[in-house]
This record gives structure tokens, sequence and C-alpha cells, in this order.
């Protein structure tokens, strides 16, 4: 049923823009308003800096989910949620227990809090249903801190509502493009990142197809500068063992005129830390956008009106472009 629905929706696309190529399709999709929208929604102060566990990460997940749904995104499995826990350690204030009438015992008690945490996942079947390709970005944040005086909300824009907005629009595309790819493409939107990683941790560590995931591409951080004067750099770091990674963008930079001036890092040992780690550990090749640290990296100064939005637009046309490759080119 879901790749019948699937099919239809190809189709219908497919007529609207019949003059067009699909890549060109896809990439017609991809736009600033989309990216200002979805952004704006995340590093809203209504959703409490999104942290993992809280409430402001669970109406993310929902509003993810529901956009998955509209676009006709069928999800991974029965559900778009991945659901996992974790326990965070919390000091109380020091306790008192008398253990002799004559002595007091002063003991640091600690209470161990269990958080429900989720992933939202989203898959376009492709036509090769033994092969995957992933593009992913985590979406919690650091939540409220009531200690700080003045604005107390880590609303990240940047990290990581930026990378989110990129697997959306990615997401969009390739429905858009009309044409049903080659491998399965999943669209993994992890929570607890910020916690160490824990949702991409959680899905490598449970899924039942971890060998047939060719590869995945990763954005955490992909909408500031880090100099005034390289507004359109990034940095696009890639396993080493997989050159052709570094040629696809430098094809698709001259090819379709894309302004990104990227810094290309191959990496022997692609860990870093974010969540690209947890698929490099396992041995996935992996692609991974970012933009570079600020001084609004971690803080509540980190807003949307700081971003760079047409480098956003650049980063996930250049990022469609690649999984596009990824998921159809029988040769990688």
């Amino acid at each position: 049923m879901r790749r019948n629905y699937l099919l239809l929706a190809f189709l219908f696309v497919g007529n609207i823009a019949f003059a067009q190529s699909p890549i060109e399709r896809g990439l017609n999709t991809i736009n600033r308003s989309s990216a200002e929208a979805a952004i704006n929604f995340l590093a809203g102060d209504e959703l409490q800096g999104r942290e993992a566990g809280f409430h402001g990460s669970r109406v993310t997940s929902e509003y993810i989910a529901s956009l998955l749904q509209w676009m006709g995104i069928p999800p991974l499995t029965d559900s778009y949620f991945q659901p996992f826990d974790a326990y965070r350690k919390e000091r109380q204030k020091k306790g008192r227990l008398e253990v002799h009438p004559d002595s007091i015992a002063k003991l640091k008690q600690e209470v161990h809090q269990k958080l429900s945490m989720r992933n939202v996942l989203g898959m376009i079947p492709g036509k090769n249903t033994k092969e995957y390709v992933i593009v992913g970005a985590h979406f919690d944040h650091l939540g409220i801190d009531p200690a700080l005086d003045g604005d107390q909300i880590y609303n990240g824009a940047d990290d990581n509502a930026s990378g989110v907005s990129a697997v959306l629009q990615i997401a969009r595309a390739f429905l858009a493009s009309g044409q049903q790819p080659e491998r399965n493409v999943i669209f993994a939107f992890w929570d607890g990142e910020e916690k160490g990683l824990l949702g991409s941790k959680y899905f490598v560590q449970t899924c039942p197809f971890l060998s047939q995931i060719k590869g995945y591409l990763n954005f955490d951080m992909i909408g500031r500068n880090n100099k005034p004067q390289q507004p359109k750099h990034v940095v696009y770091f890639y396993t080493a063992a997989h050159p052709a990674f570094g040629d696809w963008l430098k094809e698709d930079i001259k090819k379709h005129g894309l302004q990104l001036e990227p810094d290309y890092r191959a990496w022997d040992h692609p860990i870093g830390g974010s969540d690209n780690g947890s698929f490099a550990k396992v041995n996935i090749p992996i692609i991974w956008y970012h933009t570079d640290g600020h001084p609004d990296y971690h803080q509540p100064s980190d807003h949307a009106d700081r971003l760079n939005w047409d480098k956003i637009v650049e980063i996930t046309k250049a990022s469609f472009l690649n999984m596009w490759k990824m998921a159809n080119e029988k040769s990688f």
C-alpha cells in the first residue's frame, strides 16, 4: 500500500513539472522561505529549547512527523517515531542520615531521572529494496537554564534547526523529482544528540539492516559564517576511502553554479562530535556539512536572525545532489 501511494505521488508531481529533469524538479523546490518557516518555528521560544526528553522536544518530533506525512513520505516502520529511554543523573541537596547518636553523616544523594526520547524516521522506498542511504540531523538542543540572567532559552537556530530544515527540504525534493530512487532513502531526525549522540547510537545499535546501509549524510550547524569575510564557507567532511564524495561536490558546484566555497576535509577515521560518528564507528561512509563554530554556539543567543539564509539554501541544494548520487549511482 505504501509503495502504491508513493507511486501515485511521483506520477502526480511528474505530471505537473514534465518539462524539467528529475534533478531540476527537486532543486527548484529548495528555497529560503521554506528554510525560514521551519527554522523560525523550531527556534521559537515556545519550544523551550527542545531539550531531549522534555515537552519542547516532544512537540518538535510531532511537527517533523506531521510534515513528513503531509508531504507524502511514509514512515520507516509502522510509525514515524522510534522511541527509546535514557537516564540522566541529577545532583540533589545534601542529605542527613543519623548513623550514631553522636555523629551525623552527610550524603550526596543522586536521583536518576528517566527521559523518554524518540527519533523521527521517514523513507522513500527505492527500486532496490535491499540497500539504504540516510540523510539526517539532530533536532534536540539544550533547553532552558533558569540560573541565567536575561535570556534563559537555548533556541538553537543554527544548532541544529538549520540542519533539520535541510533534511525536510531534501525529502520534499526527492518526492518532487518524480523519479523513484534506486536505493531506499531514509530521512532521519535524531533526538538526544546533545546528551551524547543518543538517538543515532540507538538507531545504529538496533538497526536490522545495518550492513545494507551504503552511506550517511549529516547536518550539524549549517547556517553561520565563522568569519564575516567568508559568507560562502562550509566545511565538507567525508570518508577518505570514498574520494568520489569530494569529486561529487566539486562537479556539482561547477555544473549548477552553487555559491559555496568548501573546505574539503577527507577523514581516514571520520568519527567527529556529531551523529555522523555513530555511523563512522561501524564503517559506514559519511558526509558531514558544518559551517564551523561561532560565539553563539551553545548560547541563548543562537537566534534565527543571525543566520546566513543564502548559505543554508546553497548547502541544502548541494547535499540534495550528494544524496541523489548516493541513492542512484550503482557504482557507489
